[in-house]
């Protein structure tokens, strides 16, 4: 849910920022800080890059985040009267977003664009999500400057600053890869890789982050809930979805996570699998992919892989890591995937023709398979996200020799 400096400062749950609040801030005074901006009006879509509006942003990346709030006047730096923005169209939102894109170096993702108000007396808040890709520039005349806020104050970075920066971006990224690393090393421990290959799918926010309070059953229940509807909607029935075998309704505690354990017995074993939902909004998937029922009627060896099952778990685990990223307003995941086996034979990835027959002539068999990682924007288009989740499955699903993804079909990107 969204937390920024005004529900900061005005001492408010987090959730939408309102009508109300922007009344408030104006009453008291509300005082600009290093994550709080008042701005009177927006920046003009003709020639943006050149305005203020893509330092303001690089500014308040490079500090940690912030709300950059246009409709508010101020003086001393203090919000004095609301001031109408008129209509914020979608053409100027694109064109916001695209500054922080094209006016950024390295670009800045995930900008929140919020209308607030009725029309007449509209404020827009631009929310800068905190980044780990900084310093981030901008020209300043014919040079590159990194500008920082300096409490109510925007500034420009001196060297020392900047090389710290850097230093920061290597260390965080190095830190964040071994904790994905080792988040994967859990899931796979204790699974019997020596008689069936496992899917093993983890994801975690790029910017490490921690809940104002942990997620609740409920919570975790809504989450898989939109992340089944999602899954569905992109591969339907087809496939065998781990989605389907493990306890939506009522998910168990763990470790600073929820558990949606497996559910099957017996003869429906072959399809066992895990999910898990952490309370620091990682996601994690395992299950049995090797020996399932094949979709050409064929029960396979455990070192066999039906391509379409692949496609179904790639999906199921992105749904979910939408779900949870939208729950807590992450934009950013890093995700990977592999598949683990140690039998002495070489899996194999296979796949059907056009007309449904088996085919594996393209098959190429893998002593292992190299684990595919991904950044993944959660916050996308429900277009663009989709085709994240055909490209993940297409990368696992290529490294087997097979070029065809079967289930998951995005319509074109361009809408044609």
């Amino acid at each position: 849910m969204l937390f920024t400096a005004l529900h900061r400062v005005l001492g408010e749950a987090p959730g939408p920022i309102t009508d109300e609040m922007i009344d408030a801030a104006v009453a008291v005074g509300l005082a600009e800080t290093d994550d709080l901006d008042w701005k009177d009006r927006l920046p003009p879509t003709k020639a943006l890059n050149e305005t203020d509006f893509p330092k303001d942003v690089a500014a308040m990346a490079n500090s940690g985040g912030g709300t950059l709030v246009y409709g508010v006047e101020e003086s001393g730096k203090k919000a004095t009267t609301r001031r109408p923005v008129g209509v914020l169209t979608e053409v100027h939102e694109r064109t916001l977003r695209a500054a922080a894109f094209n006016a950024v170096s390295p670009p800045v993702f995930g900008l929140e664009i919020h209308r607030i108000g009725e029309p007449g007396n509209e404020v827009v808040a631009v929310v800068v999500p905190p980044s780990i890709d900084g310093p981030h520039l901008i020209y300043r005349e014919k040079y590159f400057g990194a500008p920082i806020r300096n409490d109510a104050d925007t500034e420009w970075m001196k060297e020392r600053q900047i090389e710290q920066l850097y230093r920061a971006r290597f260390d965080e990224r190095s830190r964040s890869d071994s904790a994905l690393v080792s988040l994967y090393a859990e899931a796979v421990a204790g699974r019997n890789v020596q008689y069936r290959a496992w899917l093993i799918a983890v994801a975690r926010p790029r910017v490490p982050f921690t809940p104002r309070s942990r997620p609740t059953r409920d919570d975790a229940r809504k989450m898989i809930a939109e992340a089944e509807r999602s899954t569905l909607t992109w591969v339907g029935r087809a496939g065998i979805h781990p989605i389907e075998s493990v306890t939506r309704k009522s998910p168990r505690p763990g470790l600073r996570r929820w558990n949606f354990v497996d559910t099957t017995t017996g003869e429906s074993k072959w399809r066992e699998s895990w999910m898990a939902v952490h309370h620091d909004a990682s996601v994690s998937l395992v299950t049995a992919i090797g020996g399932q029922r094949s979709s050409w009627h064929a029960e396979l060896t455990g070192w066999q892989i039906d391509s379409a099952a692949i496609e179904a778990a790639v999906s199921d685990f992105m749904a979910l890591v939408r779900a949870v990223g939208d729950h807590h307003g992450i934009g950013e995941y890093e995700a990977r995937v592999g598949i683990e086996h140690a039998s002495e034979s070489p899996m194999l990835i296979e796949t059907v023709d056009g007309n449904g027959r088996h085919f594996n002539a393209s098959t190429i068999p893998l002593a292992v398979f190299t684990p595919v990682t991904a950044t993944v924007l959660t916050d996308a288009s429900p277009l663009d996200f989709y085709w994240q989740v055909h490209d993940l499955a297409e990368d696992c699903i290529n490294e087997g020799g097979i070029s065809a993804v079967r289930l998951i079909s995005p319509p074109p990107r361009d809408g044609s």
